[in-house]
This record gives structure tokens, C-alpha cells and sequence, in this order.
């Protein structure tokens, strides 16, 4: 008697291959809850996480959506990181047993399917082959105290901001000391000459405020700083580089993490946004600045350590002798900065201490 019971779809009845579809069939069928699924590849959105398995392939992401994916008892999850949507899910699997690989973006957008699709559930399945090409997720403290840093930065230079325009209001003295600003908070301006304006009475009051809030934001900025500085190693290879100290090696390490990611310098400097732009016409070839396409608190970074410390690097110093006839003002330590990416580079990708060559 011949069976005309159907190939099994989405009711998972009848599966011999559980992880596969069926010619004709867009679901992935149920899994067996007693075995591991092995690897399973995760695309990360805010709202998602699109697995590369199971019958069920779209999961929140949050807790719930966690435990249903780890329900699946997946040996590797591979995820592209994606900031801070993608590490709540990494840590929380790792927590729980599960080895979590991460994938670059750039590597996965290299691997686009040769149809030219590009979808979240193609993603998922391409990510699940790429165990070779991954790298063992790890949790950074330092990269959370330097992202917190940063952002308290861009505070205080925009509190800053705004209390100078604000004492424009009022005043033809904008200086903003330390002293000032215990004043200020307190809502003393003896010392300081006042327009007085129908307004005046309202901007001081603003600049109480201001000078309190900036105040504040310079004490934990300093609370955070020791915290970077404290989990930089002693012995870590940036610090030999003159010029450049604890607080700037935090930074640099809490931003990149890890070196190895780029395998040339050519590939650092333009993750800093330091490769210059050049464009060609025949034999004529013009540049135009830099890119500024990376990482604008490396560039920054590494721009301000060139303007103050080159001095005493004596690779920068040496470069600084040798071009300052021929480059001006922000093209030199423009170019200042790219040579010290490139030196950073060298002595963290080979650990080995910098040496003048």
C-alpha cells in the first residue's frame, strides 16, 4: 500500500533531518530537545535574534528569547558583534556554558551569498559556517569604563560650551576656572563685572546651574580615569611608547581591544580615520585631507598626543624635523598622528616594545 501522507513541513512529524529544509518548504523544521544542535549562527537586531536553526528561527532579544535559543542546547553560538545589542546575548550564553564566537562584520559582508541577498535569516546561516573565521567572545571591563569615559567627555565640552555662552550673556569675562566655578555654584559673582539686563537675574541663574553640573561631571571624571588607569597593566607594551601614558593606553585598548583584527597598519590607520584621501585622474593625483571615516575618539586621541607629546617621541620628533618645512599647522600633526597609529600598531600587533630605528 502506498503512503500519501506528505513530507512533513512545519508540524515537524516525520523528520529524519530536523536542521534542514525541505525542497519546497521556507521553515526550518523542529528540532529534537533531546540532542545538542551543535553550531547555531545568530544575526542581532535591537528587537531580534534570527537563529540559523530550530523550527521557531526569530527570537526576542531578552531573556525569554535566550532561553528558548539555549532550549535548542547549541554547543557554539556564532553572532556578529553588533555594540551593545549583540553583548547582553553574548554574555548571558557564555554565562550559561555555551562557547560564544563573534564574527566581523566586514569578514560576514565579504561572504554575501552570490545571489546578492542579504537578508537576517541568510546572515544567521552564513554566520553558522564561519566558525574558522571567528574569534571566542570575551567580556571587557575596560571597554565600558572608556565608553563611559568618552561620553562624560562629549558632556563636559558641551556643559562647557554652554556656560561660556552663557556668561557671553552677561559679561565680557569668560574665563571658566576652578575657583569660578565653586563660585558660580554657589551663586557668588562678586568678582565678576554683569551686564545688567532686563535677563540678567534669569542667565545667572543658568550659570549657577551650569557651574554645579560641570562641577560634578569633572569629579567623576576623574573617579572614572584612576579606573581606566588601574586596569591597564604595568607591563603593557603601549606604555613604552614615549608620550604616550596610562590614560591614553586605556583608551586605545578599551577602543580596539583587540590588535590582531587588523592585519596591516594601513588597516589601523583607516580605523582611525587617519588614511588620506587621494583621487586620480590620469597621471594627476590629488589629495584631499584625511577620511575620517573611523573611530572619531582614536583620531582625536592620537591628533592631541601628537600636538603635545611629540617631543618626546623621538620617531615623531624625528619626522617633525624633517617635514615641518613642508607641511603646515594641522597637515603636519595631521600627518604627526598617522605615524603614531602606525607606530601603536607595530608595537601591539608584534609585543615588542618600542625601539628607535
Amino acid at each position: 500500500m502506498v503512503d500519501f501522507t506528505p513530507e512533513a513541513k512545519s508540524s515537524g512529524k516525520g523528520v529524519t533531518s530536523p536542521y534542514h529544509r525541505t525542497e519546497h518548504c521556507e521553515n526550518i523544521h523542529e528540532y529534537r530537545s533531546d540532542n545538542k544542535v551543535g553550531v547555531i549562527g545568530i544575526d542581532v537586531s535591537k528587537e531580534h535574534l534570527i537563529t540559523s536553526k530550530g523550527r521557531v528561527r526569530k527570537f526576542t532579544n531578552n531573556e525569554e528569547g535566550y532561553e528558548k535559543i539555549l532550549s535548542m542546547k547549541p554547543n557554539i553560538i556564532i553572532i556578529e558583534p553588533t555594540g551593545v545589542y549583540s553583548t547582553r546575548p553574548s554574555q548571558y550564553f557564555k554565562e550559561r556554558g555555551v562557547k560564544v564566537l563573534q564574527v566581523s562584520p566586514n569578514l560576514l559582508w565579504k561572504q554575501k551569498d552570490v545571489r546578492g541577498k542579504k537578508t537576517d535569516f541568510y546572515d544567521a546561516e552564513k554566520l553558522e559556517n564561519m566558525v574558522n573565521n571567528a574569534r571566542e567572545y570575551t567580556h571587557n571591563p575596560l571597554k565600558e569604563l572608556v565608553s563611559l569615559y568618552l561620553f562624560m567627555k562629549d558632556i563636559q565640552i558641551k556643559q562647557e560650551n554652554r556656560l561660556k555662552r552663557t556668561l557671553f550673556l552677561v559679561t565680557d569675562d569668560e574665563k571658566i576656572s576652578e575657583e569660578r566655578l565653586e563660585k558660580f555654584s554657589k551663586g557668588d559673582f562678586s568678582d565678576v563685572k554683569l551686564y545688567q539686563l532686563e535677563y540678567t537675574n534669569t542667565v545667572l541663574r543658568e550659570i549657577q546651574v551650569l557651574a554645579k553640573t560641570l562641577l560634578q561631571t569633572r569629579e567623576e571624571l576623574e573617579r572614572v580615569r584612576g579606573m581606566i588607569e588601574e586596569q591597564v597593566p604595568e607591563d603593557h607594551v603601549l606604555l613604552t611608547i614615549p608620550g604616550v601614558g596610562r590614560l591614553a593606553a586605556g583608551i586605545i585598548i578599551g577602543v580596539v581591544e583587540d590588535i590582531k583584527r587588523f592585519p596591516s597598519p594601513e588597516s589601523f590607520v583607516a580605523y582611525c580615520g587617519l588614511d588620506p584621501v587621494v583621487e586620480r585622474s590620469g597621471r594627476v593625483e590629488i589629495r584631499k585631507g584625511i577620511s575620517k571615516r573611523g573611530n572619531k575618539y582614536l583620531r582625536s586621541l592620537f591628533y592631541f598626543l601628537a600636538l603635545t607629546q611629540y617631543s618626546r617621541n623621538p620617531t615623531l620628533l624625528k619626522f617633525h624635523e624633517s617635514h615641518k618645512d613642508r607641511l603646515k599647522g594641522r597637515k603636519l600633526y595631521t600627518a604627526l598622528a598617522r605615524k603614531l597609529a602606525r607606530i601603536v600598531w607595530s608595537v601591539w600587533y608584534n609585543n615588542k616594545p618600542y625601539e628607535v630605528k
